[in-house]
């Protein structure tokens, strides 16, 4: 079993973290708020700490989830984030569906210090989170990989290397792009399958929300743009998404797009 610290407690890492306490793992947690902290601790035992750095200090693995760059640079790289407490040979783990590009400015932050990295973002939703049926993508090195592998296994089904990293953050984006687009053809589509009664009913409280896609396809657009690569049908649907956020679904879930069409349609949403 292994000293952890778990950096953000969210509708995914609250029950990811909980997965690694059953399996023995001694837990240290952090989360901007406080209060969802403590109640972990109560649910779960092990310990929260008041920062990042001191949630990771001692801590063999440091996973983090949280928002997006911004809120990983905050609780990584800034002041008391969790690379100011850790120490050479651990391992950061950011599971944060992220930019490539913060995955290769966090390898480097990583490896300046002696500590190992994983870009790892997930797909599952709340329900593959609760229920350690995650899927992980995983950019870094095979030997920090195989290091970390096995606790990972805690909360996921599926957990593959893809890569170096920024690549588990490249495969995510087109991950997204399937999800977000697709709808027949050899990728198939979850949504259809599972929503298309719900999509129906216009019901939209079922999870990952628009304000989350867009967030994502922001993500694969940019890292397009800085390759050369062109997603006309990645831009066309974001803009279709931000017509559903003017439509007032900002957290509805991403089967909503059909409001957009019915909108259109003149069926009145």
């Amino acid at each position: 079993m292994a000293d952890v610290a778990f950096v953000g407690l969210g509708v995914m890492g609250y029950p990811m973290a909980g997965h690694l306490a059953a399996a023995g793992h001694r837990v240290t947690v952090y989360n901007r708020t406080a209060a969802k902290a403590a109640q972990w601790v109560e649910e779960h035992g092990g310990r929260s700490a008041p920062t990042p750095a001191e949630a990771a200090a001692g801590a063999e693995f440091v996973f983090c989830c949280v928002g997006n760059d911004d809120d990983v640079r905050a609780v990584t790289l800034d002041s008391g984030g969790a690379l100011e407490g850790m120490v050479a040979d651990s391992v950061l783990v950011d599971h944060t569906t992220a930019s490539a590009r913060l995955a290769r400015e966090l390898g480097g932050a990583c490896a300046e210090k002696g500590c190992g990295f994983l870009d790892a973002p997930i797909s599952g939703g709340q329900a593959g989170a609760e229920n350690a049926a995650l899927t992980v993508m995983c950019g870094g090195e095979p030997d920090v990989f195989e290091r970390v592998n096995a606790v990972i296994d805690c909360y996921s089904r599926a957990v593959t290397l893809l890569g170096p990293a920024g690549s588990g953050q490249l495969t995510k984006a087109v991950n997204q792009l399937c999800i977000a687009g697709i709808s027949t053809g050899a990728a198939g589509s979850w949504q259809m399958d599972n929503r298309a009664e719900t999509m129906v009913q216009g019901k939209f409280d079922y999870g990952f929300a628009v304000q989350w896609m867009r967030k994502d396809l922001g993500i694969a657009l940019e890292e397009a743009r800085s390759n050369g690569a062109h997603l006309p049908l990645a831009a066309l649907v974001d803009q279709f998404y931000s017509e559903v956020t003017a439509l007032g679904g900002l957290r509805w879930d991403t089967s909503s797009l059909v409001v957009r069409l019915r909108a259109m349609s003149g069926d009145g949403g």
